[in-house]
């Protein structure tokens, strides 16, 4: 299962709110090679689904995942952050061996 903070699920009801995005969008989350640590996350907003999507649902919200990703993903809380420190979502994975100092790449 991947996981929605409060905080990620308000702001998510907030892009929704506002008309930036409709009520058959859904989160899609995956993660790519590359970043400086190695693996790095990506995260849409997207409405189509594809073959062998894994799909979740926390809080209301609809989390989608490829099986290659989910293997990397198990049990990651996607959070918030509307701090001084940064804003925007962030992982937070406890699959991940090491993290880079920006913290959007990761390894395993």
């Amino acid at each position: 299962m991947i996981y929605i903070s409060d905080k990620a699920r308000e702001k998510v009801a907030a892009l929704r709110a506002d008309g930036t995005l409709g009520e058959d969008y859904f989160l899609r989350v995956s993660v790519v090679g590359g970043g400086c640590s190695g693996l790095s996350y990506k995260l849409e907003f997207d409405n189509e689904d594809k073959p062998k999507d894994q799909v979740f649902e926390d809080k209301g919200i609809k989390v989608v995942t490829d099986l290659k990703s989910f293997l990397y993903l198990c049990n990651t809380i996607l959070e918030f952050s509307d701090g001084l420190n940064g804003k925007g979502f962030y992982f937070n994975n406890p699959n991940a061996s090491r993290t880079c100092g920006c913290g959007e790449s990761f390894a395993v």
